[in-house]
């Protein structure tokens, strides 16, 4: 009884105000990062010097086939995790079946799990199987096309989703229920859509939801712990209960952190960093000084404190702070993609120079994502909604 009124207060979303901006900025801007890093990913901070000048990398590298800059697995997913808790959403609301959305999103991954392991031509005639042998996808993302390809994903993603898969994908509660120990930032990267969703929930179950959906596939506490703070963040920025500046937001994300993961062992470690990263965004050193006390982003808790840094350090220029996030030696395409989160939700769309909003691969994709995220936080009641187009794509 208990559980289920703490789901009937995650579903309840009427009569918000949203601004679209904002959400688009999020994940928009999180894509943009992406592709901008990801261009640099594996390079140390002489070859990315030495390719694009003492400034590094300031634009999009274009990809030869389609005349697009490439996104990477960090976005793939963040789209499954947004189309997972939709689906959630829809289900809860319209249909009454209320699982924390962590189960939807669980889903969602074996859907872009799919996608690494099959081209879209093998996927189509599986679902063509007249002898039932198709899948049972949560995604119409599974019906794109594009998104049929490897762009880097990470082995633990990879094996924590077959793990999931071979013994029953859905689990209570996958903080405890772990498949591995890694603290890679796999969970961090792609966890942005939660904090987007759901405005009037308590925010230590939100950002607990957040640590869940990272313990998916990351089951070290340090691999999940980023994922809360990073949903408190961007929650905060887009759905403010009271005027606070981000290094305030920040700073009360991690006090959540010390409320809802009182006595984890890696806690003050994981505290460390962040304070490292916000005292260094208030110095007079260079972006690549400061980056590389902090990290290079290959595991969570340096990636969000790198992403950190860098929107604390150019909270009033998009593009400022994601280039700042892509030029290092480290995870690049990752620290610009919770980078490009942050800024774009504190920035929104509109914001940013027009150059990032040409040659985006799956742009219409992403924006289509980001609106259907702002129409469903909009909608007044479940009664009221009946659009075909939408039951297709998150109710099937």
């Amino acid at each position: 009884m208990y559980v289920n009124k703490i789901l009937q207060r995650f579903y309840t979303q009427n009569d918000t105000e949203v601004n679209p901006d904002q959400i688009r900025g999020c994940l928009y801007g999180g894509a943009v990062g992406n592709a901008l890093g990801f261009s640099v990913v594996f390079m140390d901070e002489e070859q990315i010097r030495e390719r694009y000048g003492e400034k590094g990398i300031t634009e999009f590298q274009i990809a030869r086939e389609g005349g697009k800059a490439m996104i990477s697995d960090d976005t793939q997913m963040t789209l499954f995790t947004a189309n997972g808790l939709l689906v959630a959403d829809t289900k809860a609301k319209i249909g009454n079946i209320q699982v924390w959305p962590r189960s939807y999103v669980a889903m969602a991954y074996q859907d872009w799990l799919r996608t690494q392991d099959m081209s879209y031509e093998e996927y189509r005639k599986t679902m063509e199987d007249p002898e039932g042998g198709a899948p049972h996808c949560v995604s119409w993302l599974s019906d794109v096309p594009e998104l049929y390809c490897r762009r880097l994903p990470g082995n633990t993603c990879l094996s924590a989703l077959k793990i999931r898969k071979n013994s029953g994908y859905v689990a209570e509660d996958y903080t405890k229920d772990v498949v591995n120990n890694s603290k890679g930032c796999g969970g961090v990267m792609r966890i942005a859509p939660l904090g987007l969703m759901y405005h009037k929930m308590n925010t230590l179950r939100l950002d607990g939801e957040g640590a869940q959906i990272a313990a998916i596939t990351h089951g070290n506490s340090l691999g999940y712990m980023p994922a809360a703070v990073l949903t408190h963040i961007i929650n905060r920025i887009v759905f403010p209960k009271e005027k606070l500046t981000l290094k305030q937001i920040v700073i009360e994300a991690m006090n959540k952190a010390w409320q809802l993961f009182e006595g984890d062992e890696h806690l003050k470690e994981f505290a460390d960093i962040m304070d490292l990263a916000i005292s260094l965004s208030e110095n007079d050193e260079s972006d690549q000084d400061n980056i590389r006390k902090i990290g290079e982003g290959w595991v969570a808790e340096e990636t969000l404190a790198i992403a950190v840094y860098c929107a604390l350090r150019h909270q009033d220029n998009f593009s400022d702070g994601i280039i700042a996030a892509v030029n290092h030696a480290g995870d690049s395409d990752s620290t610009g993609a919770i980078a490009g989160n942050i800024l774009g939700a504190l920035l929104g769309y509109e914001a940013m120079e027009e150059k990032w909003k040409k040659n985006l691969e799956l742009s219409d994709v992403i924006m289509e994502i980001a609106d259907d995220m702002c129409l469903w936080i909009q909608m007044a009641d479940k009664s009221s909604f009946d659009d075909l187009k939408w039951m297709k794509k998150y109710y099937r």
